[in-house]
């Protein structure tokens, strides 16, 4: 039983790592949208911020489930069900 305590929380920190680079990675990515012309008003530059704006929020939310202990296990394909890989 200690065992795989070890490994769920060796899992959950490994995922809360994970989170904090995909949070800072859309971070920096919303960034360089911003400059490429969403705050222009370019179609595809503001599309482009949009979907970057949902991902991060839903990364955001992810987190903040995590931190306040609601967090759930996730299947493990859990990203083929977003609304933007299904439009692809």
């Amino acid at each position: 039983m200690c065992v795989i305590r070890v490994r769920n929380e060796e899992a959950a920190v490994r995922r809360t790592h994970w989170l904090a680079e995909l949070a800072a990675a859309l971070d920096e990515a919303r960034r360089l949208t911003k400059e490429l012309g969403a705050a222009e008003g370019r179609i595809e530059a503001v599309e482009l911020y949009a979907r970057i704006e949902a991902v991060r929020l839903e990364i955001q939310a992810m987190r903040l489930t995590r931190m306040s202990g609601g967090g759930r296990n996730f299947d493990p394909d859990w990203r083929e069900t977003l609304p933007w890989k299904r439009s692809a």
